[in-house]
């Protein structure tokens, strides 16, 4: 039916890092650092923001890390840390892993359950700041891809050790984080880049570093990130 009212222009698009940030803001300024996780994968749920960490593919970094040292988890169980929508779980499950992947929100957890509903990936809700007493020392391997980088300090500091604490005897930690040179302003977050020191912090666990790589990309986009393997003995 015609209308004498003038067609109303699209509301701009919003910017899914800006949306982030203003509900990290907001949540720390609750005294709630990790209170912003839930509403921004409960908005993407209901189709009113996008996730935008959600690559809709595992982490680049991550593939190539399991590439080239033949990567396989017969036998093993594995560890995704903040698995978000699951990219990177069902790629850690396609290498052998019995794996077992956890978010700090149920909104995520229930995507990653629609994402791939076939999947022998066991996604289950947790907080890193406080896991299961269980999990101790229980994985042969444990990946902690950007969930570190979207803490603030405190409670990184805290996050740390329990993320390391995770790691089996005989397993492997990797840990893919955004990069910032010591003596760097740190960032207007999230994401809060990581420095070398809370990199080489996991070590205060008992593990020890295989391999720590500071990997600069010129781009576009610029990108530094750290890539680093550790192992307890």
């Amino acid at each position: 039916m015609a209308t004498d009212e003038p067609a109303q222009p699209p509301s701009p698009p919003v910017d899914p890092e800006e949306h982030a940030r203003r509900l990290a803001g907001e949540a720390l300024a609750a005294g709630e650092p990790v209170g912003w996780f839930e509403p921004l994968y409960a908005a993407a749920e209901a189709g009113t923001a996008v996730v935008p960490w959600d690559r809709g593919m595992p982490h680049q970094l991550l593939v190539g890390w399991a590439s080239s040292i033949g990567l396989d988890g017969t036998g093993r169980r594995a560890l995704v840390v903040g698995c978000g929508l699951g990219e990177d779980a069902q790629f850690v499950a396609t290498c052998g892993f019995d794996t077992v992947a956890f978010d700090v929100s149920a909104s995520a957890i229930r995507a990653a359950r629609r994402r791939f509903p076939a999947s022998a990936v066991h996604y289950v809700r947790a907080d890193l700041l406080d896991p299961p007493p269980c999990w101790r020392y229980a994985f042969d391997l444990v990946v902690e891809s950007m969930t570190l980088q979207a803490l603030p300090d405190p409670p990184r500091r805290e996050a740390i050790p329990n993320v390391g604490n995770l790691v089996a005897h005989g397993g492997t930690l990797l840990v893919i984080a955004r990069a910032r040179d010591d003596g760097d302003d740190p960032d207007d977050g999230p994401p809060w880049s990581l420095t070398r020191a809370e990199i080489d912090a996991v070590t205060l666990t008992g593990l020890q570093a295989v391999r720590i790589e500071d990997l600069r990309d010129q781009g576009p986009p610029e990108t530094h990130r750290w890539r680093a393997e550790f192992r307890r003995g």
